[in-house]
């Protein structure tokens, strides 16, 4: 919504809510600097337009406004009264005040900090149980939020508006550009992604926010790719993952090496005193973290993951030879 429209349907509901009596159109147009002005340039039609579109935009908003067809001498009035429009008390059990005290903190190193700490002070005030108040030394959820990108692709997210960005992919040795129509954005295992639409690739992809490089500049103009109604993040990026698939990778690791790998194995065997040997659940992407671990891992089989891997190794080190 434009800003001159928000603040212009913002000065009609308080109008209309700090009134005693219903007023009239003409008293609204005086008390609105936004339809004295269109009055005045000499446009009662454009007024009557404007002031309809937006009484009924404060009804869809949810805004109860009465009209009185006798209350000014036959004159049309409009009223909002306060105990229709009031909002109900808040109330909210421990499970609702922990999820909403959880989502404030991903705004907690963000230029939202300010609002949303103030939002919890109101509503603690209001006498809502947040965990802080609870006992010291109780372990407290935390979602990080400190790349650089966040914000910028929240925001874009929200406004349904396409970003560009350097996307350094697992085992690349530098970025590439990306031209994207992002979705949404969710945490997992530690990590923030991004859902969207690749339009250089015309698909859907993942993209980890840690391996955004510079800045993400928004552009202008529609989104060309269908946003899905339910955009499970999670289930993407565990599919790029490999979780939930039905193939198993044999992969040795060196001893105190890897951790994240040996999380997410099925089993694990000792080889000897430097290697454990690791069954992984394999599916598409599991390559590109593989190649991450560098000399520290070692992929047995399947023979394409394998070759997978290799060659993504081979082509940083083609890249650092270059680049010497």
């Amino acid at each position: 919504m434009a800003i001159a429209k928000a603040e212009r349907l913002m000065n009609l509901a308080l109008c209309l809510m700090n009134t005693r009596r219903p007023l009239s159109k003409k008293e609204l147009r005086e008390s609105v600097e936004a339809y004295r002005e269109a009055w005045q340039q000499g446009s009662e039609d454009a007024f009557n337009r404007m002031f309809e579109r937006d009484k009924d935009d404060l009804r869809e908003l949810g805004l109860v406004i009465d009209v009185d067809e006798n209350a000014l001498d036959g004159e049309v009035g409009y009223l909002a009264r306060r105990d229709r429009n009031r909002l109900p008390e808040i109330a909210l059990d421990a499970e609702e005040a922990a999820a909403l005290t959880l989502a404030a903190r991903v705004w907690q190193q963000a230029k939202m900090s300010g609002a949303a700490s103030g939002a919890l002070q109101k509503l603690r005030a209001a006498g809502v149980p947040f965990a802080e108040e609870r006992e010291h030394g109780a372990l407290e959820p935390r979602i990080p939020g400190r790349e650089a990108a966040f914000e910028p692709l929240l925001t874009a997210a929200r406004d349904r508006r396409p970003v560009t960005f350097e996307y350094r992919k697992a085992g690349a040795a530098g970025a590439e550009p990306r031209s994207v129509e992002p979705w949404a954005l969710e945490c997992w295992r530690g990590h923030w992604y991004l859902a969207g639409f690749d339009r250089d690739r015309g698909s859907a992809r993942v993209f980890r926010l840690s391996r955004i490089t510079g800045k993400v500049r928004s552009r202008a103009g529609a989104f060309t790719g269908d946003v899905p109604e339910h955009v499970d993040v999670r289930a993407v990026v565990a599919r790029f993952a490999g979780e939930g698939a039905t193939a198993v990778a044999m992969v040795r690791i060196r001893r105190g090496a890897a951790y994240p790998l040996r999380q997410r194995a099925l089993d694990t065997r000792p080889v000897d005193a430097d290697w454990d040997q690791l069954d992984i659940p394999y599916g598409n992407g599991l390559g590109a973290d593989l190649a991450e671990y560098g000399p520290d891992v070692i992929v047995i089989g399947p023979e394409d993951l394998r070759a997978d891997v290799i060659d993504r190794l081979r082509a940083v080190a083609g890249l650092a030879e270059v680049a010497q």
